[in-house]
Order: structure tokens, then sequence, then C-alpha cells
């Protein structure tokens, strides 16, 4: 507020001053919480420099969130009383803080979830993911991929997702993982028969869920989780190794005899990356 100490100021005056209604400059006089210095002759109020100051405390405190009651009391309090009661409130006031942070933040997981194609309420994405953030890497998945065949495929499956899908789909992927896992943790190779058909259920279960998923294209997410730090931490993470296992499972799978698929496609497809 800009005012003049060297001058009274209206009820309308002030209230054009502060921005607080001339209703609530009334009803703060009458509770006592801002009685006017002084009275015109005409029985109009009249405030004083002090009485602006007074105001803008209390519009200050108004903002916080603050009851009348309590400004009151803050503001007739002296030294360690006034101290302890703002204390108080500040303490309040950073609950509140972090109540509403914490809103905005499912808020906005929700809105960021729509906008990938997961159609669950914040409830639901807490029930299906947990702590886990499913869109941790949207943004950088949608600049690198967003004009793909398969990135659009993804979506347009993923918007059709209901919870009990996402929880089945969930529910698969940890049974295809927990297999791999159980391979490197048996010692068994990753050429051998059982880590290639686990291989084959991974590949099995992104051509399902999400884009067709050929054994070219699982080649190209072979080497991802081992060269992105951020996968191969998600996989080494539950089980040191497992990423390059993974790797080398997929590489075995797509280099299986059966299959058109060689170990000259495999050349073909590093060039063609680099």
């Amino acid at each position: 507020m800009v005012m003049d100490t060297a001058r009274l100021y209206t009820v309308s005056e002030l209230s054009a001053l502060s921005t607080v209604t001339v209703r609530a400059l009334h009803h703060y006089d009458r509770v006592g919480l801002l009685v006017p210095s002084e009275r015109s002759p005409a029985g109009y109020r009249l405030y004083s420099s002090a009485d602006v100051e007074r105001l803008a405390t209390i519009v200050v405190y108004r903002s916080t969130g603050m009851s009348l009651a309590d400004i009151a009391t803050a503001l007739e309090s002296t030294g360690s009383e006034r101290r302890r009661h703002l204390r108080h409130q500040i303490d309040l006031l950073d609950a509140r803080i972090g109540e509403l942070t914490a809103g905005r933040d499912v808020l906005t997981r929700a809105w960021e979830a729509q906008t990938m194609g997961i159609n669950l309420d914040p409830d639901e994405i807490f029930e299906v993911f947990g702590d886990v953030d499913p869109l941790q890497y949207a943004d950088e998945a949608e600049e690198h991929w967003g004009d793909t065949d398969a990135y659009r495929e993804s979506h347009r499956r993923t918007s059709s997702y209901t919870k009990d899908d996402w929880l089945r789909l969930g529910q698969q992927s940890e049974t295809v993982e927990a297999e791999i896992a159980a391979c490197l943790e048996a010692g068994l190779p990753a050429d051998g028969p059982r880590a290639k058909r686990a291989a084959e259920a991974h590949r099995r279960h992104i051509d399902t869920w999400f884009y067709p998923c050929s054994h070219e294209m699982h080649v190209n997410l072979a080497d991802m989780y081992v060269a992105d730090d951020r996968f191969r931490s998600r996989y080494d993470d539950r089980q040191p190794g497992l990423a390059e296992y993974l790797r080398d499972a997929i590489y075995a799978n797509a280099l299986d005899p059966e299959r058109a698929f060689t170990l000259s496609d495999v050349d073909e497809l590093r060039e063609f990356r680099t």
C-alpha cells in the first residue's frame, strides 16, 4: 500500500488503497480487528497511517488462510507469545503447502497419464503402479519415437486399457522378468533353451500389449537395455548382470536357426543404428 502518512483516509479511500472491500472494513471495525483511529464530525470512519499499516498486516495474514480470530490474537500478543503464535501459524501453513503440493503432484500425474493414453484416475494409477512413475520418461519417449508407427500403436492400445488390463499387464511383466532372473540365478547359459524361451516370452509380452515387436525390433531394444543406464539399472537393480543376460538371451533367441533372422541381419541393424 502506498500512503500519505500525514493524512487520514475515509473507509472508501482505504478500500481503494488496499483492495479490501468497504463491507469487510466495516466488519473488521465491528469485531475490533481494525478500529479507525478517528471519526469525522459526521461520525464517518477515518483511518491513520498506523491503521493502514495494521490493515497491511491483516491482509498478509489473511492471504495465508489465518482466521480473523487468529489474526487478532497475533496482533495483540507481544514478545515471545507473539513469536510462538506466529511459529504455530507458519507450521500450519507449511502443512497446508505440503498437502497442496501433494495434491498437485497427483493431479499432474493423472493429467500426464491421460496425455500418454493411460486412462486411469489418480487412485487407479497409484493402485496399478504404486510408487513407480510410469511416465518418468514419457516426454523423452515422445521426442525420440513420437513419429514412429510403434509409438503410435502403443498409444492407441494403451489408451483403451482399463485398470484391470494394466494390473494384468503388470502381473505378466513380473512373471516374464522373474523367469529371466531365475535363469540367470540358476547359472543357465543365455543361449540355452530356457533362457531363449524366456526372451521369446519377453518379446511376445511387448508384442501383445504395446506394439508389433519383431525379432529385429527386439534386438534393438536389447541393445538399449544395456546402453542406457536407466534401463540397465532397472534390470540390474533386480539382479546384478540381468540387463546383459537379457540382451544375450534376446540375441540368442533372435538368431535361433529356426528363424530367418541371421547374424548378418544383426550386423546390418547395428550399422543402421550407428
